[in-house]
């Protein structure tokens, strides 16, 4: 713009604020938005999260579709600005994504992104996409499901988070099942670790292991049986029959013998 231009945008500016004062009315003042805001995603994109795990070594997660909020695809943008590399990996999504993580679960300096994501299914809610970096390159990893003991009680809603450089995943537990299930106060915790490029999973909390615990997995305490002490009591009975039987035997005899002696003499 020329220096004329900005004079008459100057003067233009001065007028209505003039104008503004004149009629009692304030000036309007244009609204500037703050730098704390999270900018609103464009359709057909549902979720981003950008994750530096170093210096130049940045990942953007993002989820996209048109027509359904309940599938569609994710996108995982890899930008290695050090090195001028940059890569895109892609997968089909069902739900929707709700978090990411970062983690190097084996150690071996090779990121791993996680992605979790929510479906509609009443009970088995949760699908995790996880990669493994190394080169730019993205190895997918299969995510364990959960087995039969660590289901016992699950309803979904998991609550993950990364924790001394594992993932860890916990959820609260019901009594009964389909419509009448009820939260019976306790959660399992499970923690999830990397070798030999699997998952491995061990169950932290001792909900269904400890005898002391309450609930539905709880050892119930056997209840004391009346039926050996009546059992006690009855043998205690009938050897004390026994015996008084045998005593009672033995005086008939005694007494017989003592008869017959006396029968000899008189003769």
């Amino acid at each position: 713009m020329s220096n004329r231009l900005y004079f008459f945008l100057l003067i233009a500016g001065l007028l209505a604020n003039g104008c503004a004062q004149e009629a009692g009315k304030p000036a309007s003042v244009a609204t500037v938005p703050q730098a704390s805001q999270k900018p609103s995603l464009m359709d057909p994109f549902r979720f981003h999260k950008l994750i530096e795990v170093a210096p130049g070594n940045d990942f953007d997660i993002l989820s996209w579709g048109r027509g359904s909020t309940e599938t569609g695809s994710f996108i995982i943008l890899h930008s290695d600005s050090v090195n001028m590399k940059y890569s895109t990996t892609t997968g089909d999504l069902d739900g929707v994504v709700v978090d990411a993580f970062n983690t190097d679960m084996d150690v071996d300096g090779n990121p791993e992104i996680l992605i979790q994501a929510k479906t509609k299914d009443s009970v088995y809610n949760t699908t995790i996409y996880a990669f493994e970096f190394d080169n730019g390159k993205a190895n997918k990893l299969d995510f364990p499901k959960l087995s039969s003991s660590q289901k016992k009680g699950y309803r979904g809603n998991d609550s993950f988070y990364v924790q001394d450089g594992n993932l860890m995943r916990q959820f609260a537990l019901y009594d009964g099942t389909g419509k009448d299930a009820k939260p019976n106060g306790q959660k399992r915790l499970l923690q999830y670790g990397i070798r030999n490029n699997e998952f491995t999973v061990k169950q932290i909390s001792k909900d269904s292991t400890d005898t002391k615990a309450v609930g539905p997995f709880a050892a119930t305490p056997l209840k004391k049986s009346t039926e050996s002490k009546h059992s006690k009591y009855s043998d205690s009975k009938s050897i004390k029959k026994s015996s008084k039987k045998k005593k009672h035997k033995t005086e008939e005899r005694h007494a017989s013998r003592k008869k017959r002696k006396k029968h000899h003499q008189s003769d």
